[in-house]
């Protein structure tokens, strides 16, 4: 690969118009406009159509931002979440940031099957049910829906804060304590509900990630499943051999 485009084969133009569009964006710097198209065709020799082609990827890549009545703008960087045994609110303060949250959802439900092996509880006991949109500088970036055991959480819808940390309250109020947990992270297409409370398109593709943790005597404390935004969101990790 040469500045992103492949060195044999047959490139095609709007690929090539992507490719110089990218190198140009770091020109640009964040939340720039982009010039328009008529400009942009006339400056690579390519047709306006080959030019919304490449924007429209790079769009859905969350590397550049169409605002509807304004234009297309350089897109600010993604959030890098790290992979670790953090709160929502940790991580994002850590990358100078601020979070916040809107509730959806705060029910008492019946597990069903899944929801029961995997917390440990018998099927149709009752569990607590959280759901709020993770914001970050007041941007929506993630859909998250926590499962926890009533029985060992018995007051804490009526105790709990939604817009603040679960984890903190966990462990401030409740004395747990987070020992480990067990991630499975894959790609997903929001639903249009989910697509509506994250204010995107549902085309857009996104990031899906299941959590599980537990406690210092191996005992699941909750069933996490969160949908990030793949144009705004990106993890790491850090691996240690053995």
């Amino acid at each position: 690969m040469r500045d992103g485009v492949p060195e044999h084969g047959r490139v095609p133009k709007y690929y090539a118009v992507k490719a110089r569009l990218l190198a140009l964006m770091p020109e640009l710097g964040p939340d720039a406009p982009l010039p328009p198209e008529r400009e942009l065709a006339a400056d690579y020799g390519v047709s306006r159509a080959t030019v919304r082609q490449a924007i429209s990827e790079l769009v859905l890549e969350g590397r550049l931002a169409a605002r509807q009545g304004r234009g297309t703008f350089v897109a600010a960087p993604k959030l890098i979440h790290p992979l670790d045994l953090v709160s929502y609110t940790e991580a994002v303060r850590a990358m100078g940031r601020t979070p916040s949250r809107i509730l959806v959802t705060k029910e008492r439900v019946t597990a069903d099957a899944g929801t029961a092996t995997v917390l440990g509880v018998e099927e149709g006991t009752d569990v607590l049910h959280l759901e709020r949109v993770l914001l970050t500088d007041g941007e929506p970036t993630g859909l998250e829906s926590t499962y926890l055991p009533a029985a060992r959480f018995p007051d804490l819808l009526d105790t709990f804060d939604p817009a603040g940390s679960l984890y903190a309250c966990l462990q401030d109020e409740h004395g747990v304590v987070f020992a480990e947990a067990e991630d499975q992270i894959e790609t997903a297409l929001a639903s249009p509900r989910e697509a509506h409370l994250l204010g995107t398109n549902p085309a857009l593709p996104m990031l899906l990630l299941h959590r599980v943790s537990y406690d210092p005597e191996g005992a699941p404390i909750e069933r996490v499943r969160t949908l990030y935004r793949g144009d705004r969101i990106g993890f790491r990790a850090r691996l240690r051999a053995g």
